[in-house]
């Protein structure tokens, strides 16, 4: 499935020629709330839902602009809407890094750790941590630096990371709701960003 791309400065320019457009910024809401596309609202990618996309955007326009950090949950994002209805998503290339290089408008908030790093973190302490059981305990402790191993290969290969959607759930990646134009309302009428 080949999945639709746009640069940043080209969406900048559907934009300014006021075509509506919907960014969908599908980054955990602490990430969001670090620093996101001017115009974008949240909805994290593991609750990315038809139903939830239908209330946002409106219904003569399904074609929906989908932002990560660097695009790899914009592709995922993609492709889920892809293979559930009537939506056009189209991956916005580079995420939200390329829109900033571009020099495009964004709003900063609190700086968070970003969800790869809490993954490298949690990989490699389960690695030093199976491989020190390993040593002083039990060698089947190995087992578990294997098993993380082997997790990493996987989401290589298949590029889904298992850790990082549980790390994503976790309550220190989430924010509380607000009704603030930056975070999704659901009981709002359709939007367009501008």
């Amino acid at each position: 499935m080949t999945i639709p791309t746009i640069l940043p400065i080209e969406l900048k320019t559907r934009i300014d020629a006021a075509e509506p457009v919907t960014i969908i910024d599908v980054r955990t809401p602490l990430e969001f709330q670090e620093v996101h596309a001017h115009g974008a609202v949240n909805i994290p990618l593991d609750e990315l839902e038809a139903e939830k996309l239908s209330r946002l955007v409106n219904p003569e326009n399904k074609t929906v602009y989908l932002i990560c950090r660097s695009g790899g949950r914009g592709k995922k994002a993609c492709e889920k809407l892809m293979a559930k209805g009537p939506w056009q998503p189209i991956n916005i290339e580079g995420g939200t890094q390329a829109w900033e290089v571009a020099g495009l408008p964004v709003h900063r908030g609190k700086k968070v750790m970003s969800l790869e790093r809490q993954v490298r973190i949690a990989a490699g302490s389960l690695v030093v941590l199976g491989c020190a059981l390993g040593a002083f305990v039990t060698p089947y402790a190995f087992g578990l630096a294997a098993f993380v191993g082997a997790g990493l290969v996987f989401a290589g290969v298949t590029d889904t990371c298992a850790m990082g959607l549980l790390i994503a759930r976790m309550p220190w990646n989430s924010t509380p709701r607000s009704n603030s134009s930056c975070s999704l309302n659901l009981t709002s009428p359709p939007t367009t960003s501008h």
